[in-house]
């Protein structure tokens, strides 16, 4: 009797170690139904794909809702809190707070072979998906720099900026990171990220530099020579706007190059769960994976062949150590009220009084 009881405690310590492995059902071909996805990516870059699943499912209307983060995060918490869940797919760039929502409990799972495929650092719980790689760069405008020396790393770009303090007056720029949640990620990785992050905001206030809320602002701003060099940009909308014409250089940073996922959830109250599950199993598949790269620029987070640079589009001698931000609740740690009030304070502190925020930043409030 002692040695069957033992036997049943060990199967049940067993089984609740084992994950459920029972895949989600989808749509069927030509299946009829809705999608609503709330997402932080530009319209006309996310675009492309939102055509290509129509194009593999011509009968679910999609509508796509464009969010700054922290506006979708408060969205979405609202619409949980009343009952009225309207997303299907929540994708942001802003993976703190998707972690957190994740954190939770409000995401259900996805399980799949192509969740298998994703690198350890772009899955989370099998509820969080990271479906882009996306390296955060130093971007400049060639012409305001001509027979000037390009920094090619942050103790260069610090140096730059103290040997010439008249030419970068005012020709520095990066996030406003009290209003650009992207912004705040990518400061506060840089602080656990280098003992450097410091003397480089300082001289940066220094030379009064400019903030901006959104990518788009910045890069615009570096196109318009209005600022000669933007710090901390997106690397994918750089590319697109080169590839558009746009006459700027991109410099990845070669003491290490960070790098961002945009992440995805199925919340666990989706209206409409199987779309959901549906269009989700698209963005990981290859097929899915390839329309991010090649008609959004947005490098994928699945590997293909010829290494973790191939999706970058480059080799690796133009970069510096890739350092992918990992999905889990180490992202939660500077969403602390009062670490992110103590964090932001001391960023304004090191950046100062002569900050210019850009006119559209000005009217804005922190979140």
């Amino acid at each position: 009797m002692r040695v069957a009881t033992l036997v049943w405690l060990w199967a049940l310590v067993m089984l609740a170690g084992c994950e459920p492995t029972t895949q989600p059902r989808l749509l069927g071909p030509g299946e009829a139904d809705q999608l609503t996805i709330y997402s932080t990516t530009d319209t006309d870059v996310f675009a492309p794909v939102i055509a290509d699943f129509e194009a593999l499912y011509p009968q679910v209307r999609i509508r796509f809702v464009e969010l700054e983060a922290a506006q979708l995060n408060a969205r979405f918490l609202a619409e949980e809190r009343s009952g009225r869940a309207e997303a299907d797919i929540v994708f942001s760039a802003a993976m703190d707070m998707q972690v957190k929502l994740v954190n939770d409990g409000l995401a259900a799972r996805h399980t799949s072979p192509n969740v298998d495929a994703l690198p350890r650092w772009a899955q989370w719980r099998r509820e969080a998906f990271g479906l882009t790689f996306e390296p955060v760069v130093m971007l400049y405008n060639p012409r305001l720099l001509s027979g000037r020396r390009v920094p090619r790393s942050r103790a260069e770009l610090a140096e730059a900026l103290a040997a010439d303090p008249a030419f970068w007056q005012r020709r520095i720029g990066t996030y406003d990171i009290a209003t650009s949640s992207v912004g705040y990620l990518l400061a506060t990785q840089d602080a656990r990220q280098s003992s450097e992050f410091g003397a480089l905001a300082k001289i940066m206030g220094s030379r009064s530099v400019r903030v901006y809320a959104r990518t788009s602002d910045l890069i615009a701003a570096i196109e318009a020579g209005e600022i000669a060099l933007g710090y901390n940009v997106l690397g994918s909308y750089a590319k697109r706007r080169i590839a558009a014409g746009d006459r700027l250089k991109i410099v990845y940073p070669q003491d290490y190059t960070l790098a961002i996922i945009r992440t995805a959830f199925i919340p666990k109250r989706a209206p409409h769960p199987r779309a959901a599950h549906t269009f989700l199993e698209y963005l990981l598949s290859l097929r899915g994976q390839q329309v991010l790269s090649r008609n959004s620029f947005l490098s994928p987070a699945r590997e293909g062949p010829g290494g973790p640079y191939a999706r970058l589009a480059i080799t690796g001698t133009a970069v510096g150590p890739l350092r992918p931000i990992p999905l889990g609740p180490g992202l939660m740690t500077y969403l602390d009220r009062q670490k992110k009030q103590r964090f932001l304070a001391n960023w304004r502190a090191m950046i100062g009084t002569g900050t210019e925020l850009s006119p559209d930043n000005a009217a804005m409030s922190a979140p």
